[in-house]
């Protein structure tokens, strides 16, 4: 009886933790989106407050715009896959506070979205800026934008011989 009980509770210990994940997402990705917005707050409170109007060329956006687009992305991105309204109001002000409050924002609010999200959600065709996909290839469009536009931040530091934190993932 004692082994049939240890071996009951023992299996118990090891489903449990599956079943209560199961249905949601797993937790890496969650703590992904939470590493991106630590790495991407730490760049943008890099830039001097003055240099946020910063462009290398006058084809390419600021840092401060740079920074907003990938603020704004994200929460369109993640009300696209959750299915929730857009809480994050399209900038009129690119200055560094404004922006760190919008990357903030957006971060938590795609963090919430993504937590709270069934993992059914990533099979379904979602409306998206680049046509109809399924929630995984949205997420997987999210996380190449904020690569991108991320990395073209980096470059906006190291022309004002900024040297940018180590990159986090």
């Amino acid at each position: 009886m004692f082994r049939f009980m240890t071996t009951l509770l023992v299996g118990a210990a090891l489903v449990l933790p599956a079943l209560a994940q199961e249905g949601g997402m797993p937790p890496q990705l969650v703590d992904h989106w939470k590493t991106s917005k630590k790495y991407v707050i730490a760049l943008a409170e890099q830039m001097p407050a003055e240099d946020y109007s910063f462009k290398p060329n006058p084809a390419e956006m600021s840092f401060g715009e740079q920074m907003a687009h990938i603020a704004g992305a994200n929460s369109f991105f993640f009300a696209a896959l959750s299915g929730q309204k857009d809480p994050i109001p399209k900038p009129t002000k690119f200055d560094k506070a404004t922006v760190l409050k919008m990357l903030n924002d957006s971060y938590d609010f795609s963090i919430a979205a993504l937590q709270n999200l069934n993992h059914e959600r990533m099979h379904e065709m979602i409306d998206s800026p680049a046509g109809k996909m399924s929630g995984m290839e949205l997420l997987m469009l999210a996380i190449d934008h904020t690569a991108h536009h991320r990395g073209q931040c980096i470059v906006y530091l190291r022309a004002k011989n900024i040297k940018p934190v180590d990159y986090q993932f």
